[in-house]
């Protein structure tokens, strides 16, 4: 992967939300989770859909706080319209797990 700039980075708008509404998304192609997620401020409620039901249900998620990248163009998931990426990594069988803060903090908090 090539090297970029602490500017390139600076340029990824990554902050802390939290789960408001959570639902099950049968009509995706693999078994997703539909999120809406406050990010407070400016941003406000923004949401996204997410294939990371081997570690979580709707009813687990809500409450619980995230890392997004919010600054991503809207994208069209089957008949769902995703506003943010949430940020995950792969646990030892590749299904993916939440990144978040371990302690909560106010939501809209930017990566830094």
């Amino acid at each position: 992967m090539a090297d970029i700039s602490f500017d390139d980075f600076l340029k990824v708008d990554i902050r802390v939300g939290e789960v408001i509404r959570a639902e099950p998304y049968p009509e995706a192609r693999k078994p997703a989770i539909k999120m809406w997620i406050d990010f407070g401020g400016d941003i406000g409620e923004r949401k996204t859909s997410a294939q990371i039901t081997a570690h979580y249900d709707s009813s687990t998620l809500v409450g619980k706080q995230v890392m997004a990248v919010v600054n991503f163009p809207p994208r069209q998931i089957g008949k769902f319209m995703s506003e943010v990426l949430v940020l995950g990594l792969p646990d030892e069988a590749g299904e993916i797990v939440l990144i978040g803060p371990d302690g909560k903090v106010p939501v809209g908090g930017r990566m830094h």
